[in-house]
C-alpha cells in the first residue's frame, strides 16, 4: 500500500515552486510513505498499531515521544495524511496561545463549511507551558480537534495531566547503525531529492565515522554527509570523494545527547549512582563524563558523591565521607577541566568501596517514629539541672557518667519511656561497619535492649 504523506488538499497550489533544492538533504529525504519509513518496528511492524492506523486511516490524538532524528514529526505526518481531516502544523518554539486561537477558528471553520475534523501537530509541544496547553484541552476533549504532538522530554513531566490523559503515548527509539546506514546509502543514491547525480564516493571509514556520530539521530547523520559534500573538493570528473578527514572537518565536536534540565539528565544521574551501589567503576567513570563533557555543574556532581557517601558506603568505609567532601572541596578550587580527576578519583573510590545502607535505613525508621508519635519529651535524668528549681524537679537526677566506668560505657536508657528499646541501626558484617557491629554485641550483651543485628 503506497500512502501519500499530504492528502490532495494539502499538496502545494498547481504553479507554487517546491523548495525541495534549497532545502537540507534531511527535509528533502523525509519519507513521503510508510514503505520509506525506515526504524521503529515496534510501532510500525506487521500487525502494529501504528501500521493499522494509517493503512486503515484511523486518527487518534497522540503524543510522540523520543530523541531527535527519530521520526517523530514524520510519523505524525503519516497519521495525519492516512485520513481526509484538515491538517495544521506549528512548532511550540515559535507559537503561542495566538496561534493556538486561530488554529481553533480554522477548525470550527472547516467543520461548519466542509464537515472536516481538524488535526492539530504541535512540534515539540514541551515548550508550552501550562497556560497554553490548556487553551486547547476543552477542544481536544470535544473532539473538535485531533492533537498530535512531538517531543524530546517525558510527557509525564511536561504535558499537563487532562491533555496527557486523552493521548496515546508512543515511544520512540534511537535508529540503530543498520537503520542509519539504509538512509544514508538512499541519500547517496536518489537523483531526485539525494544526492545521487552528484558522483559521491565515501570511503568505508568516513561511513563508519558519520554513524558513529549521528547517535542514532537520521537528522544528524544527513546532516553531516551534506556537510561533509560541501566541504570535500571537487575531482576532476566534478565528483566528491568522502574520507575520513573530511568527515573530521565536518564534525567538528560529537554532540552528546544531554540536557540539564530534562529527562535524560535524571537518566544520567540515575545511572551514575546505581552504576556506583552496584561496584561497577568503569560504569560509574562513563556516567560521570557523560554529565562533565556535556557540561553539567561539576559541583552538582560533587554533591551527588558526598550524598552517595553515606547513604550507600556510610560506616562500612568512614573515609568514603572525607573523600568525596574532599572532591567537592576540589572542584569548588579548581573548576572544570582540572577537577575532573578529582571527580573520578572520589567515584572509583566509591565504587570499590565496602557497600551499607544501615544509616539510609535507620534515619528512615526515625523519621517514622517522629511522624507517628510526635514530639516526645526528654527524660529527666537526660536534662541539664544548671538551677536549683531545675534540680529540685528532679533533672538530671540518677543520670550515669559512662566515663566512671569500665570501658566508657553503662547500661542506661536514653529514649523517651514509649520508645524503649527502640533498635534503628543495624550495623552490616562489611568493611569498618564489622567492627562496629561487634562493638555494639559487646556492649549490648547484658543489656535488655534487643542486639543491634536484629531487625
Amino acid at each position: 500500500m503506497e500512502l501519500n504523506l499530504f492528502p490532495d488538499h494539502q499538496r502545494p497550489e498547481e504553479g507554487e515552486p517546491e523548495r525541495e533544492g534549497a532545502a537540507p538533504l534531511a527535509d528533502r529525504m523525509r519519507p513521503v510513505s510508510l514503505e520509506e519509513f525506515v526504524g521503529q518496528e515496534h510501532l510500525l511492524g506487521p500487525g502494529k498499531i501504528l501500521r493499522r492506523a494509517i493503512e486503515e486511516g484511523k486518527v487518534f490524538s497522540c503524543l510522540f515521544w523520543g530523541p531527535p532524528g527519530t521520526g517523530k514529526t514524520t510519523l505524525a505526518r503519516l497519521l495525519a495524511g492516512a485520513g481526509s481531516a484538515h491538517y495544521i502544523s506549528f512548532s511550540a518554539v515559535l507559537s503561542g496561545v495566538k496561534e493556538v486561537r486561530e488554529a481553533v477558528r480554522q477548525a470550527r471553520d472547516q467543520l461548519q463549511r466542509n464537515d472536516k475534523n481538524t488535526i492539530l501537530f504541535v512540534d515539540e509541544i514541551h515548550r508550552f507551558n501550562k497556560a497554553q496547553q490548556d487553551a486547547f484541552l476543552p477542544q481536544v476533549e470535544s473532539g473538535l480537534i485531533t492533537l498530535m504532538g512531538a517531543t524530546t522530554e517525558n510527557p509525564s513531566f511536561e504535558v499537563i495531566a487532562p491533555l496527557l490523559s486523552r493521548c496515546r503515548v508512543f515511544t520512540m527509539e534511537p535508529l540503530t547503525e543498520g537503520h542509519l546506514s539504509l538512509l544514508l546509502e538512499r541519500a547517496l543514491k536518489d537523483p531526485e531529492r539525494g544526492l545521487g547525480e552528484m558522483n559521491i564516493e565515501v570511503d568505508s571509514d568516513a561511513f563508519k565515522e558519520i554513524i558513529q556520530h549521528a547517535a542514532g539521530d537520521a537528522r544528524v547523520a544527513l546532516n553531516t554527509l551534506e556537510i561533509a559534500v560541501s566541504v570535500a573538493p571537487a575531482q576532476e570528473d566534478g565528483g566528491r570523494h568522502i574520507t575520513l578527514p573530511v568527515i573530521s572537518e565536518a564534525v567538528q565536536r560529537r554532540s552528546l545527547l544531554y540536557d540539564k534540565d530534562g529527562e535524560e539528565h535524571y537518566n544520567i544521574i540515575s545511572a551514575l549512582h546505581k552504576s556506583l551501589r552496584g561496584s561497577d567503576p568503569d560504569a560509574a567513570l562513563y556516567w560521570m563524563a557523560r554529565m562533565l563533557e556535556a557540561g553539567e555543574d561539576p559541583l552538582y556532581i560533587a554533591r551527588r558523591l558526598v550524598r552517595f557517601a553515606s547513604e550507600d558506603v556510610g560506616n562500612a568505609d568512614p573515609q568514603a565521607l572525607q573523600v568525596a567532601v574532599a572532591a567537592f572541596h576540589a572542584a569548588h578550587f579548581i573548576g572544570m577541566p582540572e577537577c575532573n580527576l578529582a571527580l573520578a578519583q572520589a567515584a572509583v573510590y566509591l565504587a570499590t568501596a565496602p557497600k551499607s545502607n544501615s544509616l539510609y535505613t535507620a534515619y528512615g525508621r526515625v523519621k517514622k517514629d517522629i511522624r507517628e508519635k510526635g514530639p516526645l519529651p526528654v527524660p529527666l535524668h537526660l536534662r541539664n539541672a544548671p538551677t536549683r528549681l531545675m534540680e529540685e524537679l528532679g533533672y538530671a537526677k540518677d543520670y550515669k557518667y559512662p566515663h566512671n566506668h569500665p570501658d566508657a560505657f553503662i547500661d542506661e536508657e536514653y529514649f523517651p519511656d514509649p520508645l524503649k528499646g527502640s533498635v534503628y541501626y543495624h550495623p552490616t558484617d562489611r568493611g569498618h561497619e564489622k567492627t562496629i557491629r561487634e562493638r555494639l554485641q559487646k556492649w549490648w550483651k547484658n543489656k535488655k535492649k534487643p542486639s543491634a543485628t536484629e531487625e
